[in-house]
């Protein structure tokens, strides 16, 4: 039990680490892809096993890619389909341990195997969403999604 616990105390750290060094990257810089692209620069390096991070805008009820690190990705992808747009339509954070499994996933890389989708809101309007995925299967967890969350409320509060 101690080794568990300690794993978790010492990704906490790290997570909170992450979170003052998204705010020092953008909280002096006003331009939105800018500070999108610094924090994917910044998630890709931080997050192990994952092969893609990025952000998709909403624009007229579809999400459009926006700044992102890994392979090219889908660039249109309707409200309501796949995990992105189900955390758009649904307003919440979408964790899937197994995309092969989700009803409606849109592959826009084989490898991917799990995924979490954290939406931006901003003045209470579905701005867009961060997209995260891994070649692993159940690879985010509650303490990730917690931290991510945190992490999209960091970026909220500069959009």
């Amino acid at each position: 039990m101690y080794t568990v616990e300690k794993d978790r105390l010492s990704r906490e750290k790290d997570y909170q680490l992450l979170l003052k060094q998204v705010e020092a990257l953008i909280e002096d810089e006003k331009d939105l892809i800018a500070n999108l692209s610094n924090a994917t620069a910044l998630l890709n390096q931080f997050l192990k096993e994952i092969n893609w991070v990025g952000f998709y805008l909403l624009r007229e009820n579809e999400l459009v890619l926006g700044p992102f690190q890994g392979l090219p990705a889908c660039v249109r992808i309707k409200v309501g389909k796949g995990v992105c747009g189900t955390a758009v339509s649904e307003r919440k954070t979408q964790r899937i341990a197994d995309v092969n499994a989700f009803p409606g996933h849109i592959a826009c890389d084989a490898a991917s195997q799990s995924e979490i989708v954290v939406p931006l809101i901003v003045n209470e309007e579905v701005i867009g969403v961060l997209d995260i995925d891994s070649p692993h299967l159940d690879r985010f967890d509650q303490l990730d999604q917690e931290y991510l969350e945190k992490f999209v409320a960091v970026m909220q509060r500069y959009i």
